[in-house]
């Protein structure tokens, strides 16, 4: 019961901010204005970024293979089959928050019949180098892009920003850094408490090979590359779809512009605790164009909704079809889903 009361107050939880975010992203626009820039809008360009969209998913299972092959030290895995677990993963994340981060590494350790345990540990590292890729980003378009910036939000202290960011870089790198991970968990958590010091330490020895791409210098350029091709994958359809609406002859965005916005969406998907970003990422990008680049609130809207509906189609359409080819009856959705199908049902690893 805990955990379905858990559950339970996650989807409300979610379901709120939605409403709340949805609320704010639409309150000063005049709803017959957005349908009728969204009816107005071109729809090549959103046809065009369809296959862009399925290429920047493909790239992340290629650099998901790249941190697989030293983990499980077999043959290379499959990247179609880690694309399929790549996209039902995105599709759960568009029906549940967070669901698709526990069902990916499922679905693929199911299918290759590798530890479950090992290839969760990947998802860790993948995340923490999302965030230190997106930290990076942000730092790219401060510098860049600092003077537009600062002229839409006056009350931002650059120097605090840059800092806080490149705190956060050497902050993921380190965590994440064996050696020195148990330093810290050493001088840190074990004068404090003996038993949560074993207890993180347990945990970590246990997502340990999932890891073993930081143990391996060899693969960092090829990880770093597809890192930011993924990125830049991201970034092409934001500005692709500025043709839709003819921002880049009426207001000359380019893409650097659309580097900015890639960005403040990324850290919205990253916080949002709602069903793919559902309204985070509507208010988010809103409120970016209107301040930044001057754009009337029914065209920010209509062209948040249209690039996330392009997005969000691709995702439940392919880890739709993805779904039906696994033919998956029972997924974790979470941390206890995931103790109870380790001690069900534990894979052996391949020797």
């Amino acid at each position: 019961m805990p955990s379905l009361g858990k559950k339970i107050f996650r989807i409300i939880f979610s379901l709120v901010l939605v409403s709340v975010s949805a609320y704010y992203a639409a309150r000063d626009v005049k709803l017959d204005k957005l349908w009728d820039v969204i009816v107005r809008a071109d729809y090549l360009w959103i046809i065009l970024s369809i296959p862009i969209i399925a290429a920047s998913h493909w790239v992340r299972a290629m650099r998901w293979r790249s941190m697989l092959e030293p983990a499980l030290k077999t043959k290379a895995p499959s990247t179609w089959n880690l694309f399929s677990a790549v996209m039902i993963g995105y599709a759960f994340n568009c029906v549940l928050p967070r669901g698709g981060e526990f069902v990916r590494p499922y679905v693929y350790s199911r299918r290759e019949k590798v530890s479950f345990t090992s290839v969760f540990g990947t998802i860790i590292v993948e995340r923490a180098i999302d965030v230190a890729t997106l930290a990076v980003l942000f730092a790219f378009v401060f510098i860049f892009l600092g003077r537009q910036i600062l002229a839409a939000l006056p009350e931002v202290d650059p120097g605090k920003v840059l800092f806080v960011v490149s705190l956060v870089v050497l902050v993921i790198f380190l965590s994440f850094y064996p050696p020195i991970f148990k330093f810290l968990l050493a001088t840190f958590v074990k004068p404090i408490s003996g038993r949560l010091y074993q207890k993180i330490g347990e945990l970590f020895d246990k997502f340990l090979k999932g890891f073993a791409v930081i143990k391996t210098p060899g693969r960092y350029a090829r990880v770093i590359v597809e890192s930011l091709a993924i990125w830049f994958l991201y970034t092409l359809p934001m500005y692709l779809m500025f043709f839709s609406f003819d921002f880049q002859a009426k207001l000359s965005l380019g893409f650097d512009d659309a580097i900015l916005l890639i960005v403040i969406s990324g850290i919205g998907v990253t916080i949002a605790p709602t069903p793919g970003a559902v309204g985070v990422y509507h208010w988010l990008i809103k409120n970016a164009m209107a301040r930044f680049f001057g754009v009337p609130p029914e065209a920010a809207l209509a062209y948040a909704t249209l690039t996330h509906g392009v997005n969000y189609l691709v995702q439940i359409v392919l880890g739709g079809l993805f779904f039906l080819r696994e033919n998956v009856k029972k997924v974790p959705l979470d941390e206890e889903d995931i103790g109870k199908e380790e001690a069900e049902n534990s894979m052996p690893e391949r020797s």
